[in-house]
Formats: C-alpha cells, sequence, structure tokens
C-alpha cells in the first residue's frame, strides 16, 4: 500500500475494514466480527489460522470450493431443494464464512456449539435425488466432499496469493488441522494429508455429474450482483481466479476456461487486493 498521510491514511483503513464487516457480517442482526480467543479449538500459531485469516485468498478458495462442491448431486440437492442459497446468496456465504471463523478463532464452547447447531441442521435435511436416489445432508461421504473442496481450495489460494513459498510440512499441517471440524460434524472419510484428499477427491469424480440446477447454482455464484458498483471488478476478479484454482477436471465439467494470457492480470488484481486488505487489518504500531 503506498505511503499515504496518516489522516488519509487512517481514512482509507477504517473505510476497508468497515467495507469488510459490513460483507460478511449481518448488522442488521448485531453480529459482530469474530475475534480470536485464547481459547480456541486452534492456537495462534496454527496454519489454519494463518490460512482462514486472509479475507481475499479465503474469498478467492471459497469461490473455487463452491463450483467443486456443486458437483456432487446430493451436496447440490441439499443446496437447491433446502436452501435459499438462489435468493439470498450473501446470506448463505455470510453463515458459511461465520462458522469457519467461529470454529477457527472463537473460543472452543463457541466452535463447539456452532458445529452442534449444523448437526441438527444436516440432521433435518433429507430428500430424492432426480434419478430416485435418497440423500441426507449428514451423509459422511458427502460431508466429505464438502470438506475435501473447502481445504483443498482454501490452502490452495492462500500459497497461490498469500504465501507461494509455504513448506510442504505445513501444508500438511494444515490438512491435519482442518480435519477436526468435518470430524466433529460428521464426515468421513477426512484425510491428513495432500495426497490422500486428492486419492479421495479422484475416487468420487465418477459421481460427480452437471445438470440444469448445477448449471443455474454456479451461474448465480459467477454472476453474483456487486453490493456497490465499486466492488464489482473486485468480484470478477476474485470469481476468475476461482475459477483458474479449479481442477482441469472440474472446470471442464462447468464449461469454463481459464483466464488465458489475462491470468497475470487476475493473479495481479488479486494480490493488490490482498495487499489493500492486509493493510487494512494491520495493526498500527506508530
Amino acid at each position: 500500500m503506498p505511503s499515504l498521510p496518516r489522516p488519509l491514511a487512517d481514512a482509507a483503513r477504517t473505510a476497508l475494514i468497515g467495507r469488510v464487516r459490513a460483507t460478511f457480517n449481518d448488522q442488521s442482526r448485531g453480529e459482530a466480527p469474530v475475534m480470536r480467543s485464547d481459547d480456541a479449538l486452534f492456537p495462534g500459531d496454527s496454519v489454519i489460522a494463518r490460512v482462514h485469516g486472509d479475507v481475499t485468498t479465503m474469498m478467492v478458495g471459497g469461490i473455487a470450493a463452491l463450483l467443486m462442491q456443486m458437483l456432487h448431486p446430493a451436496v447440490l440437492a441439499g443446496v437447491w431443494d433446502h436452501s435459499n442459497f438462489r435468493t439470498d446468496m450473501l446470506g448463505r456465504l455470510r453463515r458459511t464464512a461465520r462458522f469457519i471463523a467461529i470454529t477457527t478463532y472463537a473460543d472452543a464452547a463457541s466452535a463447539e456449539a456452532a458445529i452442534d447447531r449444523v448437526r441438527r441442521i444436516h440432521a433435518k435435511v433429507s430428500g430424492t435425488l432426480p434419478d430416485s436416489t435418497p440423500y441426507r445432508a449428514d451423509d459422511p461421504a458427502s460431508l466429505a466432499w464438502v470438506h475435501a473442496c473447502e481445504a483443498l481450495c482454501f490452502l490452495d489460494a492462500w500459497i497461490a496469493h498469500g504465501e507461494p513459498d509455504m513448506s510442504i510440512a505445513d501444508q500438511e499441517r494444515y490438512f491435519e488441522e482442518a480435519a477436526v471440524v468435518p470430524r466433529a460434524l460428521g464426515a468421513d472419510p477426512v484425510p491428513t494429508t495432500r495426497a490422500g484428499m486428492l486419492a479421495f477427491v479422484n475416487d468420487m469424480r465418477p459421481a460427480l455429474r452437471v445438470d440444469h440446477r448445477t448449471r443455474d447454482v454456479a451461474r448465480r455464484v459467477i454472476e453474483a450482483p456487486s453490493r456497490t458498483l465499486a466492488e464489482r471488478p473486485v468480484q470478477r476478479l476474485a470469481v476468475q481466479a476461482g475459477i483458474d484454482l479449479l481442477p482441469d477436471w472440474a472446470r471442464a465439467m462447468h464449461g469454463l476456461r481459464r483466464s488465458g494470457i489475462a491470468r497475470p492480470v487476475v493473479a495481479g488484481g488479486i494480490d493488490a487486493v490482498a495487499g489493500a486488505l492486509r493493510w487494512a487489518f494491520r495493526t498500527r504500531t506508530a
């Protein structure tokens, strides 16, 4: 971030922080940002705390994870049949982001309460796929698929736009730490290595499908209306960066394309946004 006079820097910092907090916290419901607790499920120096603490890379990784998750028929059906995602996408994304924040940073009691609440919701969600196959939201394999998409995409977005020289040891530690919450939710299997995660994803590929519902939900993710005109370019960059992050086979199933020769522009734009937000949230020392 370029050097600015203190009053201008403070005003810019306040504006950026306010915009982010308004996006990820439903202020009409009195939601406040989740603060880091010394009694969290993960210590402050954990890899998962480092990865999940970056707004921009979590947004990019979240877009990629959503596009992967909806390729699973049962996961898509749960969203289609029982969610208001199509009419209130921001609300659904806020709830997901808040769950991740609470289980990563809040005190252990709050994290466990959030996990119990999600388990109760999942227990009530069930239905039948178009081919008459029954599904349940608390199915261990479906939960494992959701987790695998998130863990791989969150970490790879962080590596791509936050820590390109991240050690293999820290990457593996992330998968170990990230296994705690999905296990508590009932997911199975929950691989704790990248190799195991990729093997699980590969095993799941024959069950993945694309139909009109997949295309409809994907379109809503990709073309989601921005809250303000100023946010539109950032949203477009994040969406394309998320698409670039997808495995080739997942991108092909969606009929999407890499940014190609524009890739440096997309990556550079995301890196600039990430840098601005990191600057805004960095504690001022002078």
